[in-house]
């Protein structure tokens, strides 16, 4: 094994994302290159050219001073963001179909369930109450994408082959046949204006921390069948003003919330969001990842980049994804 070893580092995740399994993945994607599982003591940092990495604590990659590439294994890089002591190397975020297919199951998932009024249904179950309330075709119905990248404009394309009125948000400027794209600061508040159902998928950057807040929730659109609008939250939990959306959903601002992503994970027992009649709470798991898939697309970079070919998908450090 005369090539550079690869270190994975994997703080916290669900068994999904234990280490031994990412170990026994990329044990068998990389048979010709040494795989080694941090903290290993026994390591000489210098033998360590490529890391895969999630939610690394800062300062954990510093000691590497022959690392070449970081990968991160999921699709939010805003942990490594925050490590001023990152190593100066391309870094390389996750897109894989398998990722975005998932994605697109879970916005397509809750933004029928909340178009379909699940939440009034299931509670009609629970209380024994026949009364079909009326039901709206999907074009009545204007739901906004916030982030249209690889995920949001999947998802964004699929919910409009179901019939849904779809526009987009993004930082800078995108085109997607069929959807009306808005960008910038100066296109936010004709976006929020013609939504119903807000749906974010954006980074978490400086800039993004908190944009779903009491200010935007007041600039929905609620000219819809829907009434009140709703949101839906699978980004990150950094984006949401967790006090604005109790507020907005107690007082009719909103009518309803999907929320996949909290600022605190796990949610701590006493979250309100537990037991909130209006909020439809997953567990970080909208697109949970396969090992299997991103252990051969970190194992394909790899190999691309020795033999002198370019990486995919390289995080814009000064934008922060």
């Amino acid at each position: 094994m005369g090539k550079g070893a690869l270190a994975l580092l994997i703080n916290g995740g669900s068994e999904n994302w234990s280490s031994a399994r990412w170990k026994a993945r990329f044990d068998a994607v990389c048979p010709d290159r040494r795989v080694v599982l941090l903290p290993d003591g026994a390591l000489d940092p210098a033998e360590v050219h490529y890391a895969a990495v999630w939610k690394p604590k800062p300062g954990e990659l510093a000691a590497f001073k022959n690392l070449r590439v970081i990968f991160n294994l999921g699709a939010g890089v805003d942990a490594l963001m925050a490590d001023r002591s990152l190593p100066d190397v391309p870094l390389v975020r996750v897109a894989v179909s398998d990722l975005t297919e998932r994605m697109t199951e879970y916005v397509v998932l809750h933004v029928l369930m909340h178009h379909r009024q699940e939440l009034y249904l299931r509670e009609s179950q629970r209380v024994k109450r026949w009364a079909p309330d009326y039901q709206w075709a999907a074009s009545a119905i204007t739901v906004g994408v916030m982030g249209l990248g690889t995920l949001g404009a999947a998802s964004a394309q699929a919910l409009r082959a179901l019939g849904f009125r779809v526009v987009g948000w993004s930082r800078s400027e995108k085109r997607i046949d069929g959807i009306a794209c808005y960008h910038s600061a100066d296109g936010l508040d004709a976006f929020l204006r013609e939504t119903n159902i807000l749906v974010c998928l954006l980074p978490l950057t400086p800039d993004t921390r908190h944009v779903l807040n009491r200010d935007a929730f007041a600039k929905l659109n609620r000219e819809s069948p829907l009434g009140a609008p709703v949101i839906i939250n699978a980004g990150r939990g950094g984006l949401q003003n967790e006090a604005d959306i109790l507020r907005a959903l107690d007082d009719g601002t909103l009518g309803a919330a999907s929320l996949d992503v909290f600022e605190t994970e796990p949610l701590p027992e006493a979250s309100p969001f537990w037991s909130h009649p209006k909020v439809v709470l997953t567990p970080h798991n909208a697109a949970d990842t396969d090992a299997d898939e991103i252990s051969k697309y970190v194992a394909q970079q790899i190999a691309r980049f020795e033999a002198g070919g370019a990486l995919e998908n390289l995080v814009d450090r000064k934008r922060g994804y």
